[in-house]
């Protein structure tokens, strides 16, 4: 493997509980006035809604599966420790449905990161997710796989009054034989709702295939304002993840002082409830936040290269706000002995 250095320095910008029922169908009583109100339509998919400044008589449609939505407080447990909770009950449909893809929408702070519990009918827990979130305090999303076999009830747990979570989106996913590549794991290799691409892991060791040189530049999370780094090669690209990204207003590149353009931002359908819009008094149209990590990358191009040390820099891009990104890599393109290049004479 070529002798090379890479240098980075990125600043990128079963208990007792007392509950406060949110939703139900059953425990509406005659001239009581719900929180919210269940509509029944027929899918495999649902949104809810866990605002908790949601206007009271507001209506939020949910499949027949899910039976009921309770919040309770943490200042109404005994335990004034306990965290507030979110409490759904499900009813599995018919079919094929046994895994319950479940993707919860919050603001990722260090001090509140929620976690996903999940009971049977009994009250044993039978599944617990672990803290979500990496602490980047941007609003984000985070998504679990749940084997639903015998489970009734689903928690999600967060510390303090819970105004950090907004909404979850559950849908229900079908099993089959899957063929994928076997340098791709299987549970990498499964396809999310609305996503485009698979997660982006960073390398653990730099690798060459081909003619090309893949390493990792970070690991970390990084918050964007201005980077280095450092590639030498024929061409090189750039890939990460980044999370709070304006759709509208991606990162940019500078490659030894020279600005070589925005990285491009694979987006999911519009359907998918990661999108968050914004309004300003002084803009006339709403702008669009994606509040979830995007994959970005950008080719470097020879131009811009130099023999040596190179130094990338990342930056957020016009009127952006605060961003982090991840899985920082970098791919170098050199001239292999069965590169396929075409030699063309001049006009």
């Amino acid at each position: 493997m070529r002798q090379r250095i890479l240098t980075l320095g990125l600043i990128l910008a079963a208990r007792t509980l007392v509950a406060q029922e949110a939703v139900s169908r059953d425990s509406i009583g005659a001239g009581q006035t719900p929180a919210f109100v269940i509509t029944a339509p027929v899918s495999g998919n649902a949104w809810i809604d866990l605002r908790q400044n949601a206007k009271p008589g507001a209506v939020q449609s949910a499949p027949d599966w899910v039976e009921a939505v309770t919040f309770i407080p943490a200042g109404t447990q005994a335990d004034a420790a306990l965290p507030s909770v979110f409490r759904i009950r499900l009813a599995r449909p018919g079919g094929r449905a046994s895994v319950l893809f479940f993707r919860l929408f919050f603001n990722d702070q260090t001090s509140a990161r929620p976690e996903i519990v999940a009971w049977d009918e009994s009250g044993s827990q039978l599944l617990r997710s672990g803290p979500l979130g990496a602490g980047i305090d941007l609003e984000s999303s985070e998504s679990v796989m749940i084997p639903m076999h015998g489970i009734t009830t689903i928690d999600v747990e967060v510390p303090g009054d819970g105004n950090s979570v907004r909404g979850a989106y559950l849908e229900w996913m079908s099993s089959s034989e899957m063929v994928h590549a076997s340098g791709v794991g299987s549970q990498e290799a499964v396809a999310q709702p609305f996503a485009a691409t698979l997660p982006l892991h960073a390398p653990a060791q730099d690798s060459e295939e081909f003619g090309t040189v893949t390493a990792s530049l970070s690991t970390d999370l990084i918050r964007i304002g201005s980077t280095s780094s450092e590639a030498a090669a024929l061409l090189a690209l750039v890939t990460f993840e980044i999370a709070g990204s304006r759709i509208d207003s991606p990162p940019e590149v500078i490659a030894n002082g020279e600005n070589v353009g925005s990285a491009s931002l694979v987006m999911p359908g519009l359907a998918d409830p990661g999108y968050r819009g914004e309004m300003h008094a002084i803009v006339s149209q709403m702008e669009f936040q994606y509040t979830g990590w995007l994959r970005a990358q950008k080719v470097v191009p020879v131009s811009a290269l130099r023999t040596g040390t190179n130094n990338i820099t990342i930056i957020n891009g016009p009127n952006a706000a605060g961003t982090v990104i991840r899985a920082t890599q970098i791919q170098l393109k050199y001239l292999w002995d069965k590169s396929d290049y075409i030699l063309k004479p001049d006009r």
